[in-house]
């Protein structure tokens, strides 16, 4: 036997179909290289295949739509806007809890929507307007009166405190299933609406919800800013004790070190700057001093080291010395006159003589004088530099001390500048929050109030419609795919390379009669497919047509028995002698289909009738001869079994050209892979939209077991016209009732 991969690689037919665009892997169960258009047309046949599912299910579902709008109550809804800003009003111009940079950012919208949406608003609302105790709110939201207790509209007894919690918990679901947040694209605002079976309810609670939600944004605020008033005050207490302390230990500490600051002074951060010192001081007046001190020791050792008494500045700038000088020059002077007339002795000039000794030695006296000032002048001078130095010795030691001991003074010191700028700052921020708090801040504005709708929102009959008629669509192609998934087989006769990796050898139509009244008919549809499927044949194997050929299927009434004799007749034409032999013993058709008795025939002749020519018959069609099947044997598979079928086999191949043998099906006996060993080759015929994949795969396998040539397969009963094929064959016999189409593939 030869494998049936090779033959199909060897078959002049596999080689066609395999240069076909629906090319599949080994498994049958995957497209290659498919082009969209051929895709297109296989969901269209299969929806064409399943319309009647497809419209059932759409009508029911349109149905549904339309119920469901005439039972479903009037809903109202009504629309309120608002504006969130990207930042707060700040009316006092300070600073709040919250950096401004948390109102630029994405998060920040997307908390606020979330917010909008909170259980705890709709609680919130729930409580404000007293929606609980409200039996017209939860009657209008379409809660029975009955299920309210025995509260209901317009009583007035009081809840108990498990009914008005009931209540409330009722309320705030009816709140959070009829309200929807929807934000503005590349926008700040926001639209809220509700919807609710009463107009006017649906108006108040759209108009509630933003009050609430900014209401609930200025508490958030306040109640932040007191938590924080409150910490700052705890803050501001700890940072008042450690400013205490921290300047009580510098006091403490400059007063045990002698360290005493003039003028401390801070700059614009609050930072105290250098401060001077009462030592610092002392050093720099008493250097000042000594230094002055210095330069006049300098000039008094200077004048008093100057031994001519004429050159002595002193003596020159005296006046009582240029007095007394100027008086005995002016003497001098009317001395000389009197000499020019009169003798030393004349009494004028000798008392004028005496005047300018008396003068002489005043000025003497005078000068002599002057000399020993200068000298007191530098001694006292000296003694002077000499007690401003000591005291700079002394105020440069105490300097020095406290140089050492400043070191810890300006830790202290800067201990003091950082407590008391955190507590000033911490207090201006206390004053702040203060003022903000009282003030409240806002950054959210209502644009639109919800007004009362005229009209009802919902049911909306033309979106129910079209819902249900997209879901009757989807449930329709999800029950198509169940269907085709679950039930696969053959369908139509492209599937059989595609499923079976098997070549199409023909397909026969779908006819309304029976189709043995037709074959008698070389011009019907029916005759010339059988033709073609004898024609595809031929190219089965390298020396053409088989010599004898098997026909059977994978389960009853599929049409092998009417292809055997369409096979058969359909090559009888061609001028070749062909037997059929009626091989299925166990359930005969043949000669029911020739209006012959089926009183001798196979089985007769695997018994062990010798006379073979006794049983076979001649047909009413051309060239065509029978041996029917005979009496129905005990045990068909024991004639089968035996020497005898391939005896039979050999001597009628020796009498005619081709034999075609009528098969049982191959699931359940093995009748007919007894047969297959006895031909040349096996032609499976299948249904349209009859056995399933797996029972078909399952005969398949059956054949291949016994070592069976499978040739092809032949697809019967094809409904052309529900398909779509585009695959057809003019005969050109000028009626249109013999046109037929037949898949190529």
């Amino acid at each position: 036997m030869v494998d049936i991969a090779q033959q199909r690689s060897a078959d002049p037919l596999k080689q066609t179909l395999e240069a076909s665009p629906f090319v599949t892997d080994t498994d049958g169960g995957i497209f290659k290289n498919i082009s969209f258009a051929q895709v297109l047309i296989n969901y269209w046949q299969a929806a064409i295949r399943w319309k009647s599912l497809i419209a059932g299910i759409v009508i029911v579902s349109i149905g549904f739509g339309v119920l469901s709008t005439m039972l479903e109550p009037r809903r109202f809804t009504s629309t309120s806007e608002i504006q969130i800003g990207r930042g707060k009003r700040n009316i006092t111009n300070v600073q709040g809890i919250e950096q401004p940079d948390d109102y630029m950012s994405d998060e920040f919208y997307n908390t606020q929507y979330a917010l909008l949406k909170a259980r705890s608003l709709a609680e919130r609302v729930a409580r404000n307007l007293k929606l609980g105790d409200n039996p017209e709110f939860l009657i209008a939201s379409g809660i029975k009166p009955e299920s309210l207790g025995t509260v209901t509209a317009g009583a007035n007894q009081a809840l108990t405190t498990e009914q008005r919690a009931g209540r409330e918990n009722t309320a705030v679901g009816i709140l959070m299933g009829g309200i929807a947040i929807h934000p503005e694209h590349n926008s700040s605002l926001v639209s809220i609406s509700f919807t609710s079976q009463s107009p006017q309810w649906a108006a108040r609670i759209a108009n509630a919800w933003p009050a609430q939600y900014i209401a609930a944004n200025i508490d958030r605020e306040i109640g932040a800013t007191a938590d924080a008033r409150g910490y700052l005050e705890q803050r501001l207490g700890d940072l008042r004790n450690r400013m205490q302390l921290s300047e009580q230990n510098l006091i403490d500490y400059a007063s045990s070190h002698d360290i005493i600051t003039l003028g401390a002074t801070r700059d614009a951060s609050g930072k105290t700057e250098e401060p001077r010192t009462l030592a610092a001081s002392n050093l720099e007046a008493l250097t000042t001093v000594w230094m002055a001190a210095k330069a006049d020791l300098v000039a008094a050792r200077s004048k008093a080291s100057t031994r001519n008494s004429a050159a002595n500045p002193d003596v020159v700038e005296n006046s009582v010395i240029s007095g007394l000088r100027a008086k005995r020059h002016e003497l001098e002077g009317e001395y000389a006159r009197l000499m020019i007339q009169f003798k030393p002795g004349y009494p004028a000039a000798r008392a004028i003589k005496s005047t300018m000794d008396s003068l002489d030695v005043a000025i003497a006296r005078e000068t002599l004088r002057v000399g020993g000032v200068r000298q007191t002048t530098y001694a006292e001078a000296a003694n002077r530099e000499a007690e401003l130095h000591r005291q700079v010795a002394e105020a440069k030691r105490q300097f020095d001390q406290q140089q050492h001991f400043s070191i810890q003074y300006h830790i202290f010191q800067r201990e003091v500048d950082t407590n008391r700028q955190l507590y000033d700052s911490l207090l201006q921020r206390y004053k702040d929050i203060g003022i903000v708090g009282n003030v409240g801040t806002n950054n959210i504005v209502v644009v639109d109030e919800a007004k009362v709708p005229g009209g009802p929102s919902s049911p909306n009959l033309n979106h129910n419609v079209f819902v249900a008629l997209m879901a009757g669509l989807l449930l329709s192609a999800a029950a198509v795919f169940a269907f085709e998934t679950i039930g696969e087989g053959i369908r139509f006769p492209g599937d059989v390379e595609r499923l079976l990796n098997l070549p199409l050898v023909g397909a026969t139509p779908l006819t309304d009669t029976s189709p043995e009244q037709k074959l008698s008919d070389p011009k019907s549809q029916i005759s010339e497919a059988y033709f073609s499927v004898s024609t595809a044949l031929a190219f089965a194997t390298s020396h053409g047509l088989p010599k004898s050929i098997l026909v059977t299927s994978a389960q009853p009434h599929e049409g092998k028995s009417t292809t055997s004799l369409g096979l058969a007749i359909a090559i009888g034409s061609t001028g070749k002698r062909v037997l059929l032999i009626d091989g299925d013993m166990r359930s005969p058709s043949v000669h029911k289909m020739l209006d012959y008795e089926n009183s001798g025939g196979l089985s007769n002749i695997l018994a062990g009738n010798e006379n073979l020519q006794s049983f076979v018959g001649k047909s009413r069609f051309k060239n065509l001869s029978v041996i029917l099947a005979g009496p129905s044997p005990l045990s068909p598979v024991e004639l089968l079994s035996g020497d005898r079928l391939s005896q039979v086999m050999r001597t009628l191949g020796n009498q005619f050209d081709h034999i075609v043998v009528d098969s049982p099906p191959v699931v359940g006996i093995a009748d007919a892979m007894l047969l297959g060993k006895a031909v040349e080759g096996t032609v499976l015929v299948i249904q349209a939209e009859g056995a399933a994949i797996r029972i078909i795969r399952a005969a398949l396998q059956r054949l291949l077991i016994a070592q069976t040539r499978v040739l092809g397969v032949v697809v019967t009963k094809v409904n052309f016209g529900r398909f779509g094929y585009g695959y057809s064959y003019d005969y050109g016999y000028g009626n249109k009732d013999t046109d037929v189409r037949l898949a190529a593939e």
